[in-house]
């Protein structure tokens, strides 16, 4: 095996050995352990000691009951508009639930005629999923003296909730309690949710307001891919959680929550909600105030639920109170996101997931981000983010190239030491070492850049797949969704032939390949024919299945990591060559090729 082989096996080695003492040194934070019975955060200077009921299941009153869940469906119920630059829907009056809205800049499917994506959705739907808050009983009151989940409201002011025009809702309680509850949205996607209530009573009593995102059963489009994680996001005084869906039902049981959760205290700053590959729903309570955080699976009727309870309030007869909630409903997207967390929002950033190479993945993301703005055009915003990514690693390239040209200089001299020493490999080991000293040449040195390069490409690869930005984004002609495999297809000549392609989740679909998985294997192809063949027939034939087993294996993936991989096989070509060159060393790349189809000789006996 020459030294070219060895450092490559060598750079694979080492790259598996960084992940692992990366995992070792920095493992993923583990939730803290916290005791499922601790009592509901408290206000010091408003509690008077009084138990408060957690916050309803979105199923109904009765679920905190024990019985079965009494569900309401929404769907006929009496419901008011939602209507921004950026989102649409409706409101539905019972239960004040936000459980009807849709994004008004994505599609569900490329076509421009395919439905916008429908985001939210009210009970007695496909897919329930939505938004509710209310009130939880304390001392003297009862589930019927709050607003819960089925709760009657009143349109008390306003007509369409707009950027401008907020909504009050009123509900009047039976115990001389009265509720309201201001929705007000901005722009984008962060609605904000201020709830009062007023004690015109006689009575002193406590209650803790709450904020509830629910959701019945698993997603239909869930992706279930191990790069992505789908489910809870939380952060809770700058730890943050990440919980999948099947993790859910295996929750201990919680007395004091009625239903299997996990419950976190946050003292200052935090936020859960539901994430999706490109949409998300959290809850964020002002910053600087602590709550109550739970996460939580009813299995008695397949609902996943995310809770944020705040402290416990006790108003005296005459009292007023009121709390402010924050509800982000909408799209992944990393400018919106960043805004809010200039805003206040603690490391907001980290609910889209950057995975364990966040090191490298959110600065990545960044620079492609500025990039694509200033060109217009995220196909040749990654090509220019490859050329960024080479520019800088080039003095160790051009270290690494250099030293690679000196060890071709000195093959022939290595190959008199290997027969000098013949089977003595101790001998042939101290003689390539001295001659490695003479020479001033680092065998290992050519293995650096192909080290660094491995935790790029992966975290290149996690940036294309989770981003939202790369989702439906337009290179040139047939590639219209970068984040989507390679459209083209052999198959039919490329959209030459009168029928489509094969789809991409078949069989065939991995071995009618596209163009750029083809442009992907020449471009390793010509890469390797800088280099003659290994003089070992079974590294030879290894070496030359190489690029076309790449082609195959890279075919089915996003076509915007392809189109980075050939803008950094030609990158490296280019600068490889050049360097050669300028060292006295001129690649003979033609007769490199011409020779990789001839036959070698057969062995004489």
């Amino acid at each position: 095996m020459d030294d070219q082989n060895k450092n490559l096996l060598l750079a694979t080695a080492l790259s598996f050995l960084v992940i692992l003492v990366w995992f070792v040194l920095f493992p993923p934070p583990e939730p803290p352990a916290e005791d499922p019975n601790a009592p509901a955060v408290t206000a010091t200077d408003a509690t008077t000691g009084a138990d408060v009921a957690a916050a309803p299941s979105a199923a109904g009153p009765a679920a905190q009951r024990g019985d079965a869940p009494v569900m309401a469906d929404t769907t006929e119920a009496p419901r008011v508009t939602i209507d921004t630059p950026r989102l649409e829907g409706t409101i539905s009056m019972t239960g004040g639930r936000i459980d009807d809205l849709r994004l008004k800049d994505y599609r569900e499917e490329l076509p421009e005629d395919s439905p916008i994506v429908q985001f939210l959705d009210p009970v007695g739907s496909a897919s329930p999923y939505y938004a509710l808050y209310g009130w939880a009983p304390g001392a003297g009151l009862t589930l019927e003296d709050v607003p819960g989940a089925n709760t009657a409201w009143q349109l008390e002011s306003g007509e369409t909730l707009g950027v401008d025009s907020p909504l009050v809702l009123r509900w009047d309680s039976p115990a001389g309690l009265i509720f309201r509850r201001e929705i007000a949205v901005d722009r984008d996607y962060l609605f904000t949710i201020r709830q009062s209530v007023e004690n015109p009573s006689g009575n002193t009593v406590s209650l803790a307001p709450y904020g509830v995102l629910a959701r019945h059963g698993i997603p239909d489009n869930l992706k279930n891919f191990f790069i992505l994680h789908e489910g809870v996001v939380a952060m809770a005084d700058g730890e943050l959680a990440e919980i999948d869906y099947d993790d859910m039902p295996d929750f201990e049981v919680v007395p004091s929550e009625g239903a299997r959760a996990q419950v976190t205290q946050v003292a200052e700053n935090g936020w859960i909600g539901f994430t999706d590959h490109y949409w998300m729903a959290t809850l964020i309570p002002e910053p600087g105030n602590a709550f109550k955080q739970v996460a939580k699976y009813d299995d008695r009727r397949d609902i996943y639920q995310t809770e944020a309870v705040l402290p416990t309030l006790t108003l005296a007869a005459g009292q007023n109170a009121e709390v402010t909630t924050l509800l982000f409903a909408g799209a992944k997207e990393w400018e919106t996101i960043r805004d809010y967390q200039t805003a206040g929002v603690d490391r907001f950033l980290d609910s889209i997931d950057w995975g364990w190479f966040f090191f490298l993945t959110k600065p990545i993301f960044a620079v492609l981000h500025y990039i694509n703005q200033a060109i217009g055009n995220m196909g040749w915003a990654i090509i220019g983010l490859t050329l960024l990514i080479k520019a800088l690693l080039f003095p160790l390239a051009y270290k690494s190239y250099v030293s690679m040209a000196k060890m071709k200089e000195l093959q022939p001299e290595m190959e008199k030491i290997k027969e000098r020493a013949g089977d003595d490999r101790e001998k042939l080991q101290k003689e390539m070492m001295e001659l490695y000293k003479k020479e001033k040449v680092n065998p290992a040195s050519g293995c650096l850049p192909i080290l660094l390069q491995i935790p790029i490409f992966f975290s290149l690869y996690k940036v294309i797949f989770v981003t939202l930005e790369l989702r439906h984004a337009p290179w040139l002609g047939p590639f219209s969704d970068l984040s989507a495999p390679d459209p083209t297809s052999f198959y039919n000549l490329f959209g030459l032939l009168p029928w489509a392609a094969p789809d991409p989740q078949s069989i065939l679909a991995l071995v009618f390949i596209g163009i750029l998985p083809l442009l992907l294997g020449v471009s390793m192809w010509l890469q390797q024919k800088l280099n003659p063949a290994p003089t070992d027939p079974t590294q030879a034939m290894i070496f030359a299945w190489m690029p076309w087993v790449f082609m195959f294996m890279l075919g089915g993936f996003a076509s915007g990591l392809v189109v980075y991989w050939i803008a950094n096989n030609l990158i490296t070509f280019t600068q490889q060559y050049l360097i050669m060159r300028s060292q006295g060393y001129k690649p003979d790349i033609l007769g490199n090729i011409l020779s990789s189809f001839k036959r070698s000789p057969p062995e004489e006996k």
